[in-house]
């Protein structure tokens, strides 16, 4: 038998306490648009505009609201991570105090849409972003004067990157100072090394 991995924590128990309270055919609707949206990282499962809709459609408060859709995410991606059987899911849902009703939503959804969303974030995790653009940048930060000829070198990396799914390009920015610059550098060597001897 499978451990639970469903555990009654203080959130969970507060957002199961506002799941049980949800109209039916609401909270199976809530729970359809965010197994579509699961696998998009880092985008909201809804507009500002949606949420405001939400909270009055649902009565609820928006620190309410974001714990039942963060919640509900959080037992999916659980579903997902350790490819829990929906008899099992709905069992650890019950498990947590959860109405069978509510349990059976996540079950029969999970069921239902499980195997699409696996594939959907095996995508999204093996081509989650092409790097487009490198810029860097070399700072020389002058010591104080009485070792006026020590400087200590900074290198700042400007990544840009893609991903299939969004338009926007993200930039991260990454500081080596000379020590792990050179790690990095010899680290690029040997895995061009690695790329060259393939083909």
């Amino acid at each position: 038998i499978m451990a639970s991995v469903i555990k009654e924590t203080q959130s969970i128990k507060e957002a199961v306490t506002l799941i049980n309270t949800i109209d039916l055919n609401k909270f199976s609707r809530l729970i359809s648009r965010i197994l579509q949206k699961l696998h998009l990282k880092g985008e909201r499962t809804f507009s500002e505009e949606e949420e405001q809709k939400l909270q009055a459609a649902l009565s609820l408060d928006k620190h309410a609201l974001s714990l039942m859709v963060e919640t509900a995410a959080f037992i999916l991606e659980q579903a997902v991570y350790h490819n829990i059987k929906p008899a099992s899911l709905q069992q650890q849902l019950e498990a947590v105090h959860m109405n069978s009703d509510k349990a059976e939503i996540f079950s029969q959804a999970w069921a239902k849409n499980g195997h699409e969303l696996v594939e959907r974030l095996k995508l999204s995790i093996f081509t989650p972003k092409k790097l487009e653009y490198v810029g860097w940048q070399l700072n020389l930060q002058m010591a104080q004067s009485s070792q006026a000829r020590l400087k200590s070198p900074s290198a700042v990396l400007q990544l840009g990157l893609n991903s299939e799914d969004s338009e926007v390009q993200e930039n991260v920015f990454v500081e080596f100072n000379h020590q792990e610059l050179l790690e990095f550098y010899n680290k690029l060597e040997i895995m061009q090394g690695q790329l060259d001897s393939l083909t």
